[in-house]
């Protein structure tokens, strides 16, 4: 029976720029929920409903403060937890990636069962000079997204990536 120890870290972090990116989103998030959330206190607030309890109808004002003081936190604290979290690291013939915010994700793809390797680049990732890199296999359980990459750290590991998987595709037939 072999036993092992507790799973290291990958070696990379993404790039320190993927903490304004992560911002970017989460303030996005915020300013669609408490924006929706004033629509429906003035939706509630302005109509007399009878099944709306009276004292959310008086008070509906109360529900946009209530989920930006409840969301503040998750806005402030994400993009730092990611940046924490996020590493990746390419060994010999493993593509190894953690990521999360709430929950941990750790995926083992072997470079042999890669079939793409596609770099992305929203908006926003262009202005940071930031990128995405999807490494897909046939099984959607195999597959690994590293977001948060340097533009150039992207395309090169996207490149190494598709040589590697080519030689071992050549060397298994």
């Amino acid at each position: 029976m072999t036993t092992s120890g507790p799973l290291r870290d990958p070696e990379h972090r993404v790039s320190p720029k993927a903490v304004r990116l992560w911002l970017a989103e989460a303030l996005f998030g915020f300013v669609l929920l408490v924006g929706c959330s004033i629509l429906v206190a003035r939706w509630v607030g302005g109509s007399g409903w009878a099944w709306v309890p009276g004292w959310f109808a008086d008070d509906s004002w109360l529900l946009p403060v209530g989920v930006g003081v409840l969301t503040t936190p998750f806005l402030i604290a994400e993009p730092f937890v990611r940046y924490a979290v996020h590493r990746w690291e390419l060994s010999g013939d493993v593509v190894y990636t953690r990521s999360g915010f709430l929950t941990r994700e750790w995926v083992f793809v072997p470079v042999s069962r890669i079939q793409t390797v596609d770099k992305a680049q929203g908006w926003v990732e262009r202005l940071l000079g930031l990128a995405t890199l999807e490494i897909r296999t046939a099984s959607h359980a195999g597959s690994s997204t590293i977001k948060g990459l340097d533009y150039e750290v992207a395309a090169g590991l996207a490149e190494e990536l598709a040589r590697r998987a080519e030689e071992l595709r050549d060397d298994a037939t």
